[in-house]
């Protein structure tokens, strides 16, 4: 018996969504860490670490060579502290009340890791791609995705430049517009109630979200009393941001904020045109970051040249999506700036409007492609995946995570493929973390080698940890690395006689021993 067509379709479609979810899975999976967890994505910097919350000292999270931090390091930090209850806070993000408004990813972290410093940060980090999955499930709903075409849209919002860099740089765009969207799917099932629910708890996690309430609002428009319950839906909606923004102030003192964040009606959209075709000539090793740049802009152009095209006030979608419009005329420079810059975060309920509307009008598959192009610039920022040049081995054991870096003494860390190693000429050092920290002695595992035999000791300070002869052949060695306090355990690798060139070259390096693997247990 032949299977009916719209059952086949509906299995293709279904098949296809699972598909992307598996693309989706592995892009950020390759971001895990076994030490670090998820915390390469809150792009805490040696600036942020040093000068941060000492939880994030005492607590792995990933921290970036010199000056690269983000938003997520300072929402990471709430995120210990939801109460803003620590005085580390203000030397630590600078303007509290100002990072401090956007609170509830911060918040969700902490009752999710139930508070253990241990378990904040990595769950902080996490929340995204749950956020992800949440936002999948709800726009499959609300298309609802039937065809190829509804899948393209559906994925040109999954894969977009404001959904996948929310996930990159931890940061609460993302949570915004999943509540959005689900707020919507709550009203159009005539759950107004909760709709107003859930998009007053939007605007905790982005303040911007509360301006799509104009998508719960009830016409008809030119009556009175409709526009007195549209403005009680709205002071209802912004109570909860208010009443934490009173707290707020009461607990960290007002926000210094500049007005950078707008200008004048499309002048920074022209400015970030202008900059962004410039940018092919001033900086032409970077095509493809400004290609893809050009063409997330182009998608919200397209995007919302498709409201302004027909005027359908009693659509609540496009509603929401003339309230990005007009948020997009007046971003300023701050928000533009960058590749592709903030405004494709800002305004991804602009573009969840977009895809719903353009699917349920049966708009042209130029429209939906066209309007999709941001995915480029969303995959790209999940594609590189930062690598710390001198780490050298991490792994889990069965009570404790480790990683283990080189400090002086090395030629630097040699990687093909998965496999690691380092060599030094007579002396270097090893840190070792585990975490939870603890005091109780580890078994260190060392795979080792030396360019010719020869004797090599290990200590720890003034212990003796291991001597032995170490061959031309790989082998490993264990030892018990003793207790330690509060800091990383440091390892001194010694090997007696003169280092080997390791070629006739007069620069070669001088060889003496070299470690191919580490493991703890």
């Amino acid at each position: 018996m032949s299977v009916p067509w719209h059952r086949f379709q509906r299995w293709r479609m279904a098949a296809a969504g699972l598909l992307a979810v598996a693309a989706f899975a592995w892009l950020a999976g390759r971001f895990w860490h076994p030490y670090y967890g998820f915390t390469k994505f809150v792009q805490l910097d040696e600036a942020d670490a040093r000068n941060g919350i000492h939880e994030v000292r005492e607590n792995p999270v990933f921290t970036y060579a010199g000056f690269n931090g983000y938003d997520g390091a300072a929402y990471v930090q709430i995120a210990f502290h939801p109460l803003l209850d620590s005085p580390e806070l203000q030397g630590a993000l600078g303007n509290v009340p100002y990072r401090a408004k956007r609170i509830l990813g911060s918040a969700l972290a902490w009752i999710l890791s139930a508070g253990n410093p241990a378990r904040v940060a990595t769950t902080y980090a996490a929340l995204n791609l749950g956020v992800w999955l949440v936002l999948a499930a709800v726009l499959w709903r609300l298309l609802p995705v039937t065809d190829s075409r509804s899948w393209l849209a559906w994925a040109g919002v999954m894969f977009s430049a404001g959904a996948l860099h929310s996930v990159r740089l931890a940061l609460t765009d993302l949570l915004a517009a999943t509540l959005v969207a689900g707020a919507l799917l709550l009203a159009e099932r005539g759950r107004t109630s909760s709709a107003l629910a859930i998009l007053s708890i939007a605007g905790l996690a982005r303040e911007t979200a509360l301006a799509t309430v104009v998508g719960l609002w009830r016409g008809p428009w030119i009556s009175t009393r409709p526009w007195l319950g549209n403005l009680v839906r709205g002071a209802l909606v912004g109570l909860p941001l208010f009443a934490w923004i009173v707290y707020v102030r009461w607990k960290a003192g007002p926000a210094a904020q500049g007005f950078g964040n707008f200008t004048w009606p499309i002048v920074g959209w022209i400015e970030k045109g202008t900059d962004t075709l410039a940018d092919f000539i001033r900086v032409p090793d970077y095509r493809w970051l400004n290609t893809t740049t050009l063409l997330a802009l182009i998608a919200l152009t397209v995007q919302a040249a498709y409201f302004l095209r027909r005027w359908r006030q009693n659509d609540a979608w496009w509603r929401i999506g003339m309230s990005g419009v007009a948020m997009m005329a007046l971003l300023g420079t701050s928000v533009w700036e960058g590749h592709p810059g903030a405004a494709t975060r800002v305004l991804l309920p602009m573009g969840v409007a977009f895809a719903v509307l353009a699917i349920r009008e049966r708009a042209g598959w130029a429209w939906i492609a066209a309007g999709s192009l941001t995915l480029f610039s969303g995959v790209l920022a999940l594609w590189q995946v930062p690598v710390d040049p001198f780490e050298f081995a991490a792994g889990q054991s069965e009570r404790s995570a480790y990683v283990a870096h080189l400090g002086t003494g090395w030629y630097g860390a040699e990687r093909q493929g998965r496999n690691v190693w380092a060599w030094s000429a007579r002396h270097a050092t090893l840190t070792l973390k585990t975490a939870p920290r603890t005091t109780a002695p580890q078994r260190v595992r060392l795979k080792l080698r030396a360019i010719s035999p020869r004797e090599i000791e290990i200590r720890a300070g003034d212990a003796l940890l291991w001597r032995g002869r170490a061959g031309e052949k790989l082998e490993w060695i264990e030892f018990d690395a003793p207790a330690r306090g509060a800091g990383p355990l440091t390892l001194d690798l010694h090997a007696d006689g003169s280092p080997v060139p390791e070629n006739k070259n007069p620069e070669a390096r001088q060889l003496g021993f070299a470690v191919y693997g580490l493991s703890v247990r």
